[in-house]
């Protein structure tokens, strides 16, 4: 073997593995979700402090996903918006194989928010995660990219 062919072999090798993350044991949790006891408890409002990334997991980014329907309707009602969205959410997670107890981070956007919006946005997380509450940021906005729009939600997922 020649010793060009040498080095572009080795040097290939190191390529392909340096993409290769190692795998975690099956024992060992895949996000950690943490509620610090000297801290306000948010999980009455649909949301976590913080969530723990293990070491060399795969990471995908969901984009913002609104409450148009299939045909890309949008109700006028927030509540049924809010709803559409995370089933548009779910679907987006299961496209990538992902499930909702893999969520470690949510932003939601909600235009014109005030206090009465708190117990839909609460009920839906409640009811998409359970127990398993991602961390989660509401910004409030003056509009959003479609002028019906009413609320957006973008999840950052951990991949097994």
């Amino acid at each position: 073997m020649s010793r060009t062919f040498t080095r572009l072999l080795f040097g290939g090798m190191i390529i392909m593995t340096a993409g290769v993350s190692t795998a975690t044991r099956a024992d060992e949790p895949r996000l950690s979700i943490v509620n610090p006891p000297n801290l306000f408890d948010p999980t009455p409002n649909g949301y976590s402090t913080a969530a723990i990334v293990p070491a060399g997991a795969r990471v995908a980014y969901i984009s913002g996903q609104g409450g148009q329907d299939s045909t890309g309707g949008l109700s006028a009602d927030f509540a049924a918006q809010v709803k559409q969205a995370y089933a548009n959410l779910g679907a987006a997670l299961a496209g990538i194989g992902a499930k909702p107890e893999q969520v470690a981070k949510l932003t939601v956007f909600v235009v014109d928010h005030d206090m009465s919006k708190l117990g839909v946005l609460t009920e839906s997380v409640a009811a998409m995660f359970g127990e398993t509450l991602p961390a989660q940021t509401l910004v409030p906005v003056p509009k959003l990219a479609v002028d019906p729009m009413l609320f957006e939600v973008e999840a950052i997922v951990v991949l097994d």
